[in-house]
């Protein structure tokens, strides 16, 4: 537990546990009382996970106190992973959820697109073509209409297309095409049932001195006016922390990325380029010549005259003094004719109320899982730690919207508590991630409900409203349902209480390589999500493939249980690929789905319901050598993946790396990023040379240029670049058609390049020794051919290869020609 305690201070300001209640100190009562004061706000928009300016959000939430949102046109699901070996959708939700916990610490709010992290795009005409630009930009448009932000904020440049990922420029074309567009009834006009057209005053582009190539071409161009300079270096007494400290704080959460930041002090200058809309009358504040007062609205002078005293007059030792003027501010808020205003500033001050009164409501569910039908047990507590005259006069159970009258005084500092029998609906949904729920396309994810558009996670619908009375003004607070436990070690803890299927139905892998015709096991996990869960499992397949039992009886008397059931599978004799379902029928239905749950500690543990399947595939494969010693890099599944056709794996310790130790190893393999995020190889890599030098076969997967940990990683020196083909059928050609990769022990054709996903290969070296020998080329359309996929040097008795070829991805994928040509890299001098 030590390496938690310097982030004792950061999990008790920014409250990282989503789900737990809020506990709000009176300086952060009085930060949301100055936000509850500013009527603005800011939208920042760009691709990717980890594209925002945390030090932007953090300013304008922080500092200028407006409503700051950042949307991410993806959710990351194509990139790479530091901290496990999720990948795809699994990883766009890991990257989803860090991206609310670094909200949670610089004061934004989160927004999504549909559009899919395919890869890596090379300008935005492909990325807009895969996306399909016309859904993504009504997202953007949809967004903007319900957000209704005064000023947008553009991360890239929309007029450099082809300087740099293809989504970084798209999500500025459509931007500008957006704010152009979104005050147009004609344009979009199904959404109009749910929201109004809105027209931002301004567009920004945040550009720095990386887009001019130099500092004086940069210092030349910003003295324009059209340009916007300001600090965002200012100190926060209230919260101890920098404005940069607390940026280094929120980028940190975007562990998957592996880019935790150091803070820093004093002096941050950012720049903004307007590039639509209204000149600001000061070149120091984005929101210059806006009105942002409570005046906007009609009927806000005498709310904004009420809170300025609040404001004031805050008490930082009795909070509760505001509570009769705070009050009277929220009936007048109810009065508001501005819909949008009112709705935003009525939870923001029922939030300060709530706080102000020390009032605390939680309802507990005493499971975390529940399946449509069952019945649960809720605790329910409600206390007010102020001397206001608070009632509790009924709760409502949703969405059976059941109401208990309860009429309960709750006298200062007197715990309420009641449990109540809470039903789940027979038609409620699984709390999955709503994007997920369909299937999509490469490019974009399939969300059959508008509503959900935009948001970051899919709604909880088991919830509790608490309906109180504070000093005779009626308010209602409405909480989700929780699952809280307490560890021995970590004490309270809460998780989010989730509704999935009554059984889990899960293989043991993701797909099954047959190499000969030797058969194999299927293992499939049915777990119990409610007691007594009896049913049939089912396995089918085509003809050609020989599998059984047909079916097993399952008896689980116990909600949690689980029991893995093994089928037998005879391969055809011939190459083959398959997709097989389970089905486990009851009396009642027939379930084919399987629940994961991803559970790191710096996010929410998360719930995915998603359908079971297995890929099959006889594949015609030979190999020489048996036993491969495996360093883990970034996180992957090559080790899994060898085994699968025959390999004897051993995964290493870098600790353990030595020469003599490796002798016993037909080949060494070191896993993605290896160079990038294991220290210990800066002392190990001669060892690995000299495992090569006496005879050894290395072969290195792909690695980062920036933060590598060896002068050379290679026995002979190389250069990584950011060269990629990122088109999964980019046409291959072969180089050396004789080189024994190959040739030996498997005849590689381009037919072994088919099916490949994602892309061909990433951050290839573009300079190599004269040692080294190629062996493919290959580019995306209309670029010049790249030959530095694939290294091969002879080196003393052995072989070492570098490749950027992307077999972490193809393997999972169970794509039968990368492991050929994988098995041929790993067969070298044998």
């Amino acid at each position: 537990m030590r390496k938690f305690l310097p982030f004792l201070f950061l999990i008790l300001s920014f409250e990282l546990d989503a789900q737990s209640p809020q506990k709000l100190s009176a300086s952060a009562i009085y930060e949301k009382i100055e936000k509850l004061n500013f009527l603005g706000s800011v939208l920042y928009l760009a691709a990717h996970p980890d594209d925002e300016n945390t030090r932007l959000i953090s300013y304008f939430s922080n500092e200028k106190h407006a409503r700051t949102a950042y949307l991410s046109l993806t959710r990351g699901d194509g990139g790479q992973n530091l901290i496990g070996p999720q990948i795809r959708e699994q990883l766009g939700l890991i990257r989803t959820q860090e991206l609310l916990a670094a909200r949670k610490i610089d004061g934004g709010r989160q927004f999504f697109s549909r559009a899919n992290d395919f890869g890596y795009s090379k300008n935005p005409e492909e990325t807009l073509k895969t996306w399909n630009k016309n859904e993504v930009l009504s997202d953007v448009v949809w967004v903007i209409r319900n957000f209704k932000p005064d000023v947008i904020i553009n991360r890239f440049d929309h007029r450099t297309p082809g300087t740099t990922h293809g989504h970084h420029t798209a999500s500025a074309i459509l931007s500008v095409e957006a704010f152009e567009i979104t005050k147009d009834q004609s344009i979009f006009p199904q959404q109009l049932e749910y929201t109004t057209t809105w027209q931002p005053e301004r567009l920004f582009f945040n550009t720095s001195s990386w887009f001019f190539g130099s500092q004086e071409a940069f210092r030349e161009a910003t003295k324009d006016e059209k340009y916007l300079t300001f600090d965002t270096g200012v100190y926060f007494p209230l919260k101890g922390l920098s404005n940069p400290e607390i940026a280094s704080l929120s980028r940190s959460q975007h562990q998957s990325q592996g880019f935790g930041s150091t803070g820093s002090r004093g002096s941050e200058m950012e720049y903004l380029e307007l590039i639509k809309g209204s000149q600001p009358t000061s070149r120091e504040d984005v929101f210059s010549g806006i009105n942002t007062s409570w005046t906007r609205v009609e009927g806000g002078a005498q709310i904004g005259e009420i809170l300025g005293d609040v404001q004031k007059n805050f008490d930082f030792t009795n909070p509760s003094a505001s509570l009769p003027k705070l009050l009277k501010a929220y009936s007048l808020i109810q009065n508001l004719k501005d819909e949008h205003w009112k709705t935003i500033k009525t939870e923001e001050i029922k939030g300060i109320i709530q706080a102000c009164a020390g009032l605390y409501l939680e309802a507990v569910s005493n499971s975390e899982f529940a399946s449509p039908g069952d019945n649960i047990r809720l605790h329910l507590e409600a206390i007010n730690r102020s001397t206001a005259n608070v009632t509790l006069k009924s709760i409502v159970l949703n969405p059976q919207n059941r109401v208990e009258e309860t009429a309960t005084l709750l006298p200062n500092n007197e715990d309420w508590k009641k449990f109540f029998d809470y039903k789940i609906p027979l038609n409620a949904a699984y709390t999955s991630p709503y994007w997920l729920n369909k299937e999509g396309t490469v490019g974009m994810y399939r969300v059959d409900d508008p509503k959900l558009i935009g948001k970051p996670e899919t709604p909880h619908t088991s919830t509790v409203t608490f309906n109180i009375d504070i000093n005779g003004t009626s308010i209602s607070f409405k909480k989700e349902i929780v699952y809280k436990y307490n560890d021995n070690v970590s004490g309270e803890n809460y998780e989010n209480f989730e509704i999935i299927p009554p059984v889990s139905i899960g293989f043991a892998d993701d797909v099954i390589l047959f190499p000969n015709q030797e058969s194999k096991n299927i293992r499939i996990k049915v777990t119990a999500e409610k007691d007594n869960t009896r049913g049939i499992l089912k396995l089918d397949a085509p003809s050609e493939w020989q599998i059984s039992p047909k079916s097993e009886a399952v008896n689980l008397p116990q909600k949690g249980s689980s029991i893995t059931y093994t089928f037998k599978v005879i391969p055809p004799s011939s190459q083959n690929e398959i997709w097989i379902q389970p089905e486990f029928e009851t009396s009642e239905e027939t379930y084919k789905d399987e629940v994961i749950t991803i559970n790191y500690p710096h996010i929410p543990k998360q719930t995915l319901v998603v359908p079971a399947k297995l890929k099959l595939a006889k594949i015609d494969i030979q190999k020489r050598g048996e036993n491969i010693a495996y360093i883990a890099g970034a996180g992957d599944v090559v080790p899994e993946s060898l085994r699968q056709i025959g390999y004897h794996v051993s995964v290493l310790s870098p600790a353990t790396i030595n020469a003599d130790a490796l002798a016993k190893y037909d080949a060494v393999v070191t896993g993605v990023r290896a160079y990038n995020v294991l220290e210990e190889l800066r002392y190990k890599n001669k060892e690995l040379m000299k495992y090569v030098e006496n005879g050894g076969t290395l072969v290195s997967q792909y690695n980062k240029d920036r933060g590598i940990t060896v002068d050379q990683i290679g026995p002979f020196p190389f250069k990584l670049s950011y060269d990629r083909v990122t088109e999964e059928d980019a046409e291959i050609n072969f180089i050396d058609p004789d080189s024994p990769v190959l040739n030996t022990p498997n005849k590689i054709t381009k037919k072994d390049f088919d099916g490949w996903v994602q892309e061909r290969g990433l951050y290839f070296p573009n300079t190599w020794d004269e040692n080294y020998d190629t062996v493919l080329s290959m580019h995306d359309k209309n670029e010049e051919a790249m030959q530095g996929s694939l290294l091969i040097a002879k080196y003393g008795k052995g072989y070492y290869v570098y490749t950027g070829l992307s077999f972490f991805r193809q393997f999972p994928a169970g794509v039968a020609g990368s492991y050929r040509l994988f098995a041929n890299l790993l067969s070298l001098g044998k």
